[in-house]
């Protein structure tokens, strides 16, 4: 029962596995994707007969394909171009806006090569 699942699951949303594995655009493949689930949205409210189960049921098609393109966009760039997640010269606060802070009532100006951090 459980191949069952993850073969019905990876032939319906694996697009390594399904027949939109011959697009070769990403992007397109993910829309051809969001078109069928609002199809079936619709299909299904129709079935039940209202149209705020098609409401829900397309938000929930949508954030849930929006989830799993993203993770795939994540995963993909993370084995093609790792170094895409890590900023110049070790630099790690993204961004700092701020070039000086107010103690007491005085401006005190940041050290330019200090990265800084949430809490400085």
């Amino acid at each position: 029962m459980k191949e069952l699942v993850y073969d019905s699951w990876n032939g319906v949303m694996n697009a390594e596995i399904n027949p939109l594995r011959h697009i070769p655009d990403t992007n397109t493949r993910h829309m051809v994707l969001q078109v069928l689930a609002w199809m079936w949205c619709i299909v299904f409210s129709f079935y039940v007969g209202s149209f705020w189960v098609f409401g829900i049921s397309a938000i929930a098609h949508v954030m849930m394909l929006a989830a799993i393109a993203i993770t795939v966009a994540t995963f993909e760039t993370a084995r093609k171009n790792p170094t895409f997640f890590l900023k110049n010269n070790g630099y790690h606060s993204f961004p700092r806006a701020r070039q000086h802070m107010w103690i007491n009532g005085k401006k005190v100006v940041l050290d330019k090569n200090d990265p800084g951090g949430e809490h400085e």
